[in-house]
């Protein structure tokens, strides 16, 4: 059974290791592929595995020997579940290892820009504390998170687990999409609206998955409905976002700030408008790295490959 990662770096770039993958098969790492070398690498391979390397019908089409593919990640839009479906590939993902990790980025997000730690902390670096002729100094206004409300986007795992922590900093929490689904055990908590969302909550947080229909669908239309006050959080994918309307409602001060872990294109490419946006944080696609989601991960991938090889494949999208 020959088995190949496509792109593994991300999932170990030294400190998770492949040992217990590679004891199921002829194991294959590539750090990382390009577009040209997709098809030579993945040429032979009974199991792919993939996290951001995209096979398409066509690449799809040139692997004969192809028998199942696993992706490195819980969003899977970068495999054609169609086209392997019609070969009969299953297709699986790790649909739960960045929870806790990824629900901690929001917050980390949220409270910089509450908080503006960095900026205060370069400020004390540089003196100014010591300069200053009061106990304390503030260089922005200072933002406390009870009593405001959090707007969820997709209330999936992520979701759920952010209102957890909005509601456990005092916040109301809000929902769009839920109506017939279980609530969650807090309150206040209501399922409203997409455009009630946007109007009605001090921050809005992204965890829907990117699909065919819902691409750019934060647009100028949707960004004009928040407050001035408001703060935009994205740790999803950056394609859900027209990232074009977001840095020119930061720039006329539509809304207070934004803090984004994904970009449409990543790496970011050197003209994305979020990039000198008026106080937009930006990370770098890292909210899932945590070791220990990392560590989740790879047990997950082993145990989807192992089923596989017995016969039952589990965590099947397709």
């Amino acid at each position: 059974m020959r088995i190949v990662v496509l792109d593994g770096y991300a999932v170990n770039p030294g400190d998770n290791p492949w040992d217990a993958l590679a004891r199921l098969g002829d194991l294959t790492v590539y750090d990382r592929t390009s577009a040209e070398h997709i098809l030579g690498r993945a040429a032979g391979a009974d199991v792919l595995l993939v996290n951001k390397v995209p096979l398409t019908a066509v690449t799809l089409a040139y692997l004969p020997d192809l028998r199942f593919i696993s992706v490195l990640a819980t969003g899977y839009n970068v495999v054609d579940v169609a086209a392997a479906r019609g070969r009969g590939i299953p297709v699986s993902n790790v649909p739960e290892y960045g929870t806790d990790s990824v629900a901690q980025h929001v917050f980390a997000l949220l409270l910089e820009l509450c908080h503006h730690l960095s900026a205060h902390h370069a400020a004390v670096q540089a003196g100014a504390w010591v300069a200053a002729p009061d106990f304390c100094f503030w260089q922005a206004p200072l933002i406390e998170l009870a009593g405001r409300t959090m707007g969820i986007i997709g209330f999936g795992r992520i979701g759920r687990r952010v209102g957890e922590i909005a509601h456990a900093f005092g916040m109301r929490v809000i929902a769009a999409g839920g109506a017939g689904r279980t609530p969650p055990g807090y309150e206040p908590f209501a399922w409203t609206d997409m455009a009630t969302v946007f109007s009605a909550a001090d921050v809005i947080s992204l965890h829907c998955p990117l699909t065919e229909t819902n691409a750019r669908f934060v647009n100028r239309q949707l960004l004009s409905r928040m407050q001035p006050s408001a703060f935009f959080i994205n740790t999803a994918r950056g394609q859900l976002v027209d990232e074009h309307a977001l840095a020119e409602a930061l720039n006329a001060g539509q809304l207070a700030g934004a803090g984004v872990d994904v970009v449409a294109t990543e790496p970011m490419a050197p003209d994305n408008p979020l990039l000198h946006a008026r106080n937009c944080l930006i990370t770098p696609h890292m909210a899932w790295g945590s070791l220990a989601a990392r560590r989740r991960l790879m047990a997950t991938t082993v145990a989807n490959v192992e089923a596989f090889l017995q016969g039952r494949p589990i965590h099947v999208v397709n």
